[in-house]
């Protein structure tokens, strides 16, 4: 959940923002859990319009997600529905702890996880796949093949959409503490850019205080996804380090509170629209 993508036409991004990072957004904030009606193409057309996303885009995105299986497509009349698998649903809800919870950026007891993996060359998606949920676990690269996260990270849970798929015994880890006499600041700076994780807050923070990101947005769905977005884009660089390791201006609190004074700002509005779009959906399938 931490690609990037093609800049955006609409909003005064902090970053380009992705045709998959938006349907995931949406799906989370709307969907997994909630509602487990199809939805029309139109209707994630007409949310990613506003976001600035072609139609084009969103449906070979939309393509690209069935093939990943994390939506299913069904064909009702002349209309194209979609709806979260079993896998799509578990990837959302593994984020959904973090992204709405109310300490995205401290790290879960302390100490620090170590992973080493080995996966075979031919299964190089595999391979991807499992950095990418190591990355948004907070985990980097500490030396060649050992990775390293804060705190006490439950890899049973972050690694569970991969089970099936992993090889027994590819995965080994542990939990650690730093030994006196070998502090762990210069690893800290190897694993992890503290440079540029300020610079995603700074810039996190800058978007979304201007009020016109949200005002320039095609609509409140649309602005919402756009937020939440930037968020999981911004909990994918942030590692969750010990504030002993951050300056004493570490902009995280304030990103956390510009997100939910936005998100609550959004909510009725946005809300009121899904509800409008969805209702047309089941009036369609009435119908």
């Amino acid at each position: 959940m931490t690609d990037q993508a093609p800049t955006t036409e609409k909003g005064r991004g902090m970053r380009s923002r992705q045709p998959k990072q938006l349907l995931l957004a949406f799906f989370g904030e709307y969907v997994v859990d909630q509602n487990e009606a199809p939805l029309r193409t139109g209707v994630l057309i007409e949310v990613l319009e506003g976001a600035g996303i072609a139609a084009p885009a969103t449906r070979a995105t939309l393509e690209r997600m069935v093939q990943r299986g994390l939506l299913s497509r069904e064909r009702r009349g002349r209309e194209i529905l979609f709806s979260l698998t079993a896998e799509g649903g578990a990837v959302l809800r593994e984020a959904t702890e973090r992204v709405r919870g109310p300490h995205p950026f401290d790290p879960h007891g302390t100490g620090w996880t170590l992973v080493t993996f080995t996966v075979p060359e031919e299964q190089r998606t595999l391979r991807h796949r499992l950095r990418s949920a190591l990355t948004w676990e907070g985990f980097a690269p500490l030396r060649d093949g050992l990775w390293l996260a804060p705190g006490e990270v439950d890899l049973a849970a972050a690694l569970e959409p991969l089970r099936e798929d992993l090889p027994a015994g590819a995965i080994t880890a542990f939990h650690a503490r730093e030994l006196p006499g070998y502090a762990m600041a210069d690893n800290v700076r190897s694993a992890w850019d503290i440079d540029r994780i300020r610079a995603e807050h700074l810039a996190f923070i800058d978007t979304w205080s201007d009020p016109a990101t949200a005002a320039e947005a095609g609509s409140p769905l649309a602005a919402r996804a756009m937020l939440v977005a930037d968020w999981l884009a911004l909990l994918g660089v942030d590692p969750r380090l010990p504030r002993a390791f951050m300056d004493e201006d570490w902009p995280a609190p304030r990103s956390f509170e510009i997100y939910w004074r936005v998100r609550d700002e959004l909510e009725d509005a946005a809300a009121e629209q899904f509800a409008n779009l969805t209702t047309g959906t089941e009036r369609r399938r009435a119908s």
